[in-house]
């Protein structure tokens, strides 16, 4: 017996100094959490299959891909009083799958998924006026620092282009503790910093615009678990949103139920 215990010892103990050196490195490389306080919720149309959240004149606006035939791709902004979604655009052509959208003055710009096209809106009228091309295999997220578009593909990489000519004059690579950070979907720009949700998890990290790196991250597990706890069959988080005037950020996610209203701590 206790040669049994002396040997259950030895053991435990050559594992406890075999692993030390690699316990240490991934508590000195992990990245740095993010704390929230849930301050507000606000009902969330369940049809909507979430590809991008932003604010904009004081509205949530939102727009969303068609994965089902019955679907379309829409730019509207959500009701938050009601829970209502108020549609201002869609795609008519189902074959179109919306991605992210951003304001940049007087326009709007809109991504779609697989066939390298962007549409141009007016920001007033919501009418469509021109559309662009771009080389990224996919669109995903869209976002603007003031002075160029921010758009993501699902990879490591975010392309810089200028809102004049719709090229790529910048691509910025995204590292996570010095390794490539890929799986980049939606996108929010705050006071120097892009958010991204990372596609299929419930983390959002936060990225250094200039030079690529991420400093933070923020797990929503919690707002997951609420809103699948609400109804079945909720996708993955997919839409961050800020507003300047109250320093809220607003999260929510393909067919969800909720939007929540956060403040971010110190």
């Amino acid at each position: 017996m206790k040669q049994s215990f002396f040997f259950i010892l030895a053991v435990l103990f050559f594992c406890s100094c075999h692993s030390t050196d690699d316990d240490s490195d991934v508590v000195a490389i992990s990245t740095p959490a993010i704390k929230y306080q849930e301050v507000d919720y606000f009902l969330h149309d369940t049809s909507l299959f979430t590809e991008g959240l932003l604010m904009h004149n004081g509205k949530l606006f939102e727009s969303t891909g068609s994965p089902d035939t019955f679907r379309k791709s829409l730019i509207g902004f959500n009701d938050l009083k009601t829970g209502h979604f108020v549609i201002k655009s869609a795609l008519t052509n189902n074959k179109l799958f919306g991605e992210g959208i951003v304001f940049f003055k007087d326009k709007i710009y809109q991504l779609t998924y697989r066939t390298q096209t962007g549409y141009i809106y007016d920001a007033s009228s919501f009418k469509q006026l021109d559309q662009f091309t771009y080389a990224n295999k996919e669109g995903w997220g869209l976002t603007t620092d003031g002075t160029h578009l921010i758009m993501s593909d699902g990879t490591d990489s975010l392309t810089y282009l200028d809102p004049a000519t719709l090229k790529p004059v910048n691509h910025l690579k995204i590292t996570e503790n010095g390794k490539a950070r890929d799986s980049l979907n939606e996108l929010e720009y705050i006071r120097g910093y892009i958010y991204a949700n990372i596609w299929l998890t419930n983390n959002i990290v936060k990225i250094n615009a200039a030079d690529g790196k991420v400093v933070g991250k923020i797990d929503i597990s919690p707002l997951t678990f609420k809103a699948a706890l609400s109804r079945a069959g909720c996708g993955e988080p997919n839409g961050i949103a800020y507003d300047s005037t109250t320093d809220h950020m607003y999260i929510t996610g393909k067919l969800w139920p909720y939007i929540f209203q956060l403040k971010l701590l110190p």
